[in-house]
Parts: C-alpha cells; structure tokens; sequence
C-alpha cells in the first residue's frame, strides 16, 4: 500500500481522508441537484489520484489493482458517481497501457500525470452509430454520435470508438474533448449517479490522425482491460453497499426510536433491528472479499503480461463475475434494507438517502447479472471457463 500512500500525498492541498469527508458533506445536495461536480473533480485531482493507474515510468504511481480498488470502493462510499469517474479515468489509461504503441504510451501516460487529465469514454461497444471513415494519411473522419460516454463532459482527453464499414471492424482512437468538431451534450438526466457526466456526444468531420489510432491486440493480456472495467463497477457496488451501512448505522444511533412492541428503551437494543445490521454486514463483508479475490486475481494476471494465457485469464473472468454477483446484489439489497432499518422519517427528501439504491439501481443495469450466473453456473456444473466477449 506504500504507492497508494505517495499517490495520495504527493498533492499537500487536500488528503484522502479530508477527501472522502469533503466529498460526503456535498453529497446529498449534489445527488438532488445533479450536473457536473467540476469543483469536487479538481479536488480528487489535488490528492494525486488521477495518476494511480499510470505506470512508474511514466512519472504514475503504478499502483497495484487492489489498491486502485480500494480506492474507489473508499470513494463509492460517500459517493460513487464520483468514484465511478475515477474508475473510469483509471480505465482509459488502462487503454492507453494495453493498446498503445510505445510512442502513444510514453505520449499520452506522462502527459496524464504532467497535465492532470480526466479521461472520458466513449467506447461503447454496443453503440455503433459512430462510423469511421479512413482518409488518405492513415487516419480516420468520425461522424455520427455515442451514448453513455461517461466522464467526457469537463474531461480533457477520450478514447472513442467506432464503427468502420469498410472493413466491418471497430476503430479505436484518442482525441482531445476539444476538438473541433465535437460536442459533449449535458443530456444525461437518470434516477441515480447523476454526476457522472454520462451524457452523448456528437462527431461531425472530427479528423484523427494516424499516430492518434489505438491497436487492439488479439491476446489474453490486452483483454484484461474488459475484467478491469468489469472491476471497477463490482467496487462501486462494494462501496455503495457499504455506504448504505455506514447511513444506517449513523442514523440509527443519532435518531433511531424503538418499536412500541420491542420492550426496549434504545432502537440498538431492538433485536429485530440487531439481526438486520447483521444481514446487511455479513453480505457487505462477502462482497468486499469477493472483490479482493478477484482483484488479486486480477493482479497477478496483470504481472504476468504478455506470457498471459488463455486459461488463466479466464480463472480471472470467473472470479470476476462470482464478485459482481455477490456485489450486485449487496448494493441493492443495503439500499433498500436501509429504510427498513431507519423508519419512515429517514425517507426525509433532504436526507436523500435514497441515493443509495438509485445509484445502485442504474448501473447495476451495466449488463445482465443473469448471463454471470450462467457464466458460474456452467463452470460450477461443467467446469467450463468464461469465453472472452465484451463484458467478460
């Protein structure tokens, strides 16, 4: 952990704990108002966490996965919208690491940690209205538009992706936000994590350049990047699980009132009220070792690099789907047994502790959580591995 401990020291102006405090005290009124949270972002900027994922030779902190994680699960605790940004920053750079030429890499990694730049995706693989046009200097001209492009609004650089019909492949590139041509629509209106700046954005002539132009190799170790994208969402259920509790837990203490019928004088002496505290911990805790399991996993892959192979990869997509699972279902049910423990007066609007399961609620809506159950169940049956796709 002594590489996270730099990263978060390296900027004096803001701490991590003075971080997660500030971010928790603006939550609730940021969750009601929505928009861009430009203000906070320059904060997490300040504690030196946008350079986690970026390697050491880069002037990064060439962090481990576990520790990015718990990072971001830390952050999802008082708001993951937030580390949800971040989670995302981490993974373009993660991009940038695996499909990168050596040029790109040493380009767009040390400017990341010189310059301090949000990363914004658009990479949605299943939105393929962004066509790509190859021009005469190795390039490409992108029109068209992409959907759910989280963290591009106020970011500096993205990875997008599109759709080449010529050849019936995807084309992957890095552009500046800014670039002439581009328009990052303020679009994205759901029920919870509202301040991921996930809206649309639109392409019309944007020229990229040939050395701006990612290839994605076809090996076991550059697909990490899908299970690093998968794990970034299991640790922001995590956290958001966690945070429920953590509400809870306060609010009860603070304000609880026993039941008429409990025959106690404090709500903590409820034993109804016990055992939900000790249902909500004890699938919170499973979560969070799932994801230690699969983050560890993770690493180990990771080190192993290029001499990756197939099957050990897929170990890693099996641990990965088991954790989000078990994740998934802990962010929901925390969000909800929340109210439950807290009573009628915690559903106070001001409180917005309803953020909790709306938060959960939307991107547990990433991908089907019935196809990771299939996934689990056919190696639990067959002892067959997860095949390698785009959420696996």
């Amino acid at each position: 952990m002594e590489q996270l401990r730099e990263a978060r020291q390296t900027q004096p102006a803001i701490d991590f704990s003075a971080l997660l405090a500030a971010l928790h005290a603006s939550a609730a009124q940021r969750d009601r108002e929505g928009g861009h949270a430009a203000r906070e972002k320059q904060w997490i900027a300040d504690a030196g966490l946008l350079r986690l994922a970026v390697p050491r030779e880069f002037g990064g902190t060439g962090a481990s996965w576990a520790e990015i994680y718990d990072t971001i699960r830390q952050l999802a605790r008082v708001d993951s919208a937030l580390a949800h940004l971040l989670g995302f920053t981490c993974l373009q750079v993660v991009s940038i690491d695996v499909w990168g030429n050596p040029r790109q890499r040493e380009r767009y990694l040390r400017d990341t940690v010189e310059h301090r730049w949000w990363w914004g995706n658009a990479v949605n693989p299943l939105d393929t209205r962004l066509v790509a046009t190859a021009s005469a200097d190795g390039g490409y001209v992108l029109d068209g538009q992409k959907g759910f492009c989280s963290g591009t609004r106020g970011s500096q650089m993205m990875t997008v992706s599109a759709h080449d019909p010529a050849t019936g492949k995807p084309v992957f590139a890095v552009v500046p936000t800014t670039r002439d041509g581009i328009t990052v629509h303020d679009d994205w209106d759901p029920i919870g994590q509202r301040q991921t700046d996930s809206g649309s954005v639109s392409f019309a002539r944007v020229h990229v350049a040939r050395d701006e132009v990612l290839v994605r190799p076809d090996t076991p170790y550059a697909s990490l990047r899908t299970l690093i994208s998968q794990q970034v969402l299991i640790n922001l259920f995590v956290g958001i699980a966690q945070g429920a509790l953590e509400e809870a837990r306060v609010y009860v203490n603070e304000h609880g009132r026993p039941w008429i019928n409990a025959d106690v004088a404090k709500a903590t002496d409820d034993p109804y009220l016990i055992q939900r505290f000790g249902e909500m911990r004890v699938q919170t805790v499973s979560a969070e070792a799932l994801a230690l399991r699969a983050a560890n996993a993770l690493d180990d892959a990771w080190q192993r690099g290029l001499s990756l192979d197939a099957e050990t990869r897929a170990q890693v997509a099996l641990a990965t789907s088991e954790a989000k699972i078990v994740a998934h279902r802990a962010a929901l049910d925390a969000g909800e047994k929340l109210f439950d423990a807290c009573g009628a007066r915690a559903t106070h609007a001001a409180l917005a502790l309803d953020r909790f399961w709306r938060n959960a609620r939307v991107h547990t809506l990433h991908d089907p959580l019935d196809y990771r159950v299939r996934d689990v169940g056919r190696y639990a049956l067959c002892g067959t591995l997860p095949e390698v796709s785009l959420y696996t």
